[in-house]
């Protein structure tokens, strides 16, 4: 494969479904602990911060509304949930199927071509995602911090975003030759992103160029979209942070794709 040909349009079928089958499959085996990994981060951030230090701050300025720091965090760590469980399904887990157990290798001997499995990654990462971000929202609800209906949008839109972090990941995944290579995604990446997008406190602290930059990041596009439906109210914008997300999507995918392929060629 020449290449030019690694970036050629994807050949995508319904062959990628098998693929998702199998990890399911898997995946069932461990679930349970899978899941109580996933969530014990995030809910660990909202019990120590959003109780903690929401005792002391009380209520956060919020456009022109006061919110209670609770609901302001938990509206925000909920879309880095679905960030990292996304992001690490798609860097160790599915480095570990391409890389180390060779599985990727063995699925490409049936008729099911590279595309697809790195669709079926993809799509299994932001179904991992999605499935954390329901038990944090199960917390959530039971917790009280928001009762508003315009959560049932919100669910939809976090697998979005879920899909989105995926397809990020993937690209650090075709580039890495072993595990410590993804300490730098989340070292220069995700953890920088987590502060700047207005997860942990309003962006409006921030310096004008700093919030300049992170108006453009894919997690505080995230934020934007989701936060008003918590606090049952709809984005004032959602075309602009949608059309973001959905640009970094297509193009981190594309990316991931010729990358991946370009490992993978003879």
């Amino acid at each position: 494969m020449n290449e030019s040909g690694i970036w050629r349009a994807p050949d995508l079928s319904l062959r990628w479904w098998p693929v998702f089958l199998r990890n399911l499959l898997v995946w069932r085996k461990l679930a349970v602990p899978s899941l109580v990994g996933n969530i014990a981060e995030p809910l660990m951030w909202l019990v120590a911060f959003g109780y903690g230090m929401g005792a002391l701050v009380g209520q956060v300025q919020l456009g022109g509304a006061r919110v209670p720091y609770i609901l302001f965090l938990a509206s925000g760590s909920i879309c880095m949930s679905a960030m990292n469980a996304a992001s690490f399904e798609a860097l160790y887990s599915a480095f570990s199927r391409m890389h180390v157990q060779k599985t990727w290798d063995g699925i490409m001997n049936a008729p099911v071509n590279l595309d697809n499995v790195v669709l079926a990654e993809m799509l299994w990462a932001a179904f991992k995602a999605m499935s954390s971000v329901t038990a944090i929202l199960g917390v959530m609800l039971a917790l009280g911090i928001s009762y508003s209906p315009k959560l049932l949008v919100a669910w939809p839109v976090l697998l979005g975003v879920g899909i989105t972090f995926s397809c990020i990941a993937l690209i650090f995944n075709a580039l890495a030759k072993g595990y410590d290579f993804f300490t730098y995604y989340f070292t220069l990446f995700l953890t920088p992103m987590m502060f700047l997008s207005g997860v942990f406190f309003p962006r409006d602290q921030l310096p004008a160029a700093l919030r300049l930059f992170s108006d453009w990041l894919p997690l505080t596009n995230a934020v934007e979209l989701v936060r008003p439906m918590f606090m049952d109210q709809w984005p004032a914008t959602p075309w602009r942070h949608a059309v973001v997300l959905v640009a970094y999507t297509v193009a981190a995918f594309w990316l991931a794709l010729a990358l991946t392929r370009r490992r993978f060629r003879a």
